[in-house]
């Protein structure tokens, strides 16, 4: 035999003989190794609060001792590339399970696709979401790729397998989500996507266009299709509305309850900037922070998103004449009543004079009448799965005669900071606990697509996620 053969042999030694003699062959080392692994397992299993996984141990034990599976037996390979390959590919799979449950169980990576949170977060921010707070989600949509939400990238196919489905079932976390924390989510409105649309969403497309020619008109829209919760967009915004209470805005001011919220630190509004012929430089805008996305400019006048010091910042100089904020008619037209949510319906709400409106919380039973059921329409049929109809001026649930609902989830209202620029609640409404996924830590590295090269903000790295929140 080669020097060779007789280095495979010793690389891939494979245990033989009944249980016995196996398990009198393992080393000490294995032992402790599989007492540790096996203490985690157990751990895990209490905490996800579901025995029958306990199943899997027997899998464990022969993992560690006693070897009846070869796992292994790609080392006993003689041709030296082959073996190289299924090195590679026993490293990446061991990788891309950890991740799967890091990345379920503990937290996941996040960027910023646009500027509804700032300045509290800026567009191309990198962040850590801590799924531990509120307590992880046990997959929904078990079969899926780790590092993919929905679509795979460069083959742009479906990340996931669609069965089995698992009921909704959330591990115990620290705590609740709480008003004024940020909070990455499922999109709500994102069950039913366009996929050559998809902003704005489904349901604003069709209250817009006409369900029949969004469906008819393959070429324009996409395909339709469904997504399970955990696999639609993620979204991150405020959390400003909690289960139970009254929302409602008045002049762009947030009410809870009939009483006004105090605003974030960073909350941005659209102004109107006009001067007395001065152009606004480059360097005047990167002072006061813009975005090249944020700003508009007409001929006459300039509009952008500003915080309160900012506005301070700009009529401090000389030349600026006015500075005036954006109202409902000059923001979005006579049409925003109907845009907002529920869309299609006209409550007479614009984007800063919005509800009152009630907030779902689990258990709480609402009196349904025909006027306040498209408001919670969706939280009745699409989040909580029932049949719905309305029937010679009657509700019926579940085919039976309805005139109340009690609610089997608690819903939170969310908006962003930069109100002006940000299709939050307001636009497609409350967001069920079910598409809770965690919140944002830590900026891990933030990138500004406006700067030359990699154009690296150096100053975020490993900043707070939600400094107004102690």
């Amino acid at each position: 035999m080669s020097d060779k053969n007789s280095k495979n042999e010793l690389e891939y030694n494979p245990q033989t003989g009944g249980l016995k003699e196996r398990l009198a062959r393992v080393k000490g080392t294995r032992w402790v190794r599989f007492c540790i692994v096996a203490a985690i397992f157990v751990a895990w299993v209490a905490w996800l609060g579901n025995w029958w996984v306990l199943l899997a141990l027997p899998l464990l034990a022969d993992i560690y001792l006693t070897q009846f599976i070869p796992y292994t037996c790609w080392k006993a390979i003689k041709n030296k590339a082959i073996r190289t390959v299924c090195s590679w590919i026993d490293a990446i799979v061991y990788a891309l399970v950890l991740v799967y449950f890091l990345f379920l169980f503990v937290g996941q990576n996040y960027q910023i696709p646009s500027s509804s949170l700032e300045k509290t977060l800026l567009t191309g921010d990198f962040l850590w979401v801590n799924k531990m707070v509120y307590g992880p989600r046990v997959p929904q949509t078990p079969l899926h790729f780790p590092l993919a939400q929905n679509v795979l990238p460069i083959l742009n196919c479906k990340s996931y397998i669609e069965h089995p489905q698992l009921e909704y079932h959330r591990l115990k976390g620290m705590r609740s989500v709480e008003r004024g924390d940020i909070v990455v989510f499922n999109f709500p409105a994102g069950d039913t996507v366009a996929l050559n649309c998809p902003n704005p969403d489904y349901y604003t497309l069709v209250a817009e266009n006409g369900r029949e020619v969004v469906k008819n008109h393959r070429e324009v829209f996409g395909d339709i299709i469904y997504r399970p919760v955990d696999r639609r967009d993620n979204y991150v915004k405020r959390c400003l509305g909690l289960p139970g209470e009254w929302f409602s805005m008045k002049n762009g001011i947030v009410y809870i309850n009939g009483k006004p919220l105090d605003e974030p630190e960073n909350i941005q509004f659209r102004y109107i900037v006009t001067t007395d012929g001065t152009v606004i430089t480059e360097q005047v805008y990167d002072e006061l922070g813009v975005s090249k996305d944020d700003r508009g400019f007409n001929g006459q006048f300039y509009e952008m998103p500003l915080t309160y010091e900012m506005v301070k910042k700009l009529k401090s100089y000389p030349w600026v004449t006015a500075v005036e904020r954006v109202t409902d008619e000059m923001l979005v037209g006579s049409n925003d009543s109907m845009l907002t949510y529920p869309v299609g319906y006209d409550y007479g709400w614009t984007h800063n004079n919005y509800g009152s409106l009630w907030i779902p919380k689990k258990g709480a039973t609402l009196k349904l009448t025909l006027d306040n059921l498209p408001k919670y329409e969706r939280c009745i049929k699409n989040y909580e799965g029932n049949k719905l109809e309305v029937k010679d001026g009657k509700i019926y649930i579940n085919d039976k005669e309805a005139t109340s609902y009690t609610f089997k989830m608690d819903y939170y209202w969310m908006m962003g900071d930069n109100r002006d620029n940000s299709l939050d609640s307001r636009y497609w409404g409350f967001v069920p606990e079910d598409h809770i996924v965690g919140t944002p830590m830590i900026v891990l590295i933030s990138f500004d697509k406006d700067k030359g090269g990699l154009g690296i903000r150096w100053n975020r790295i490993l900043k707070s996620a939600n400094p107004d929140k102690k």
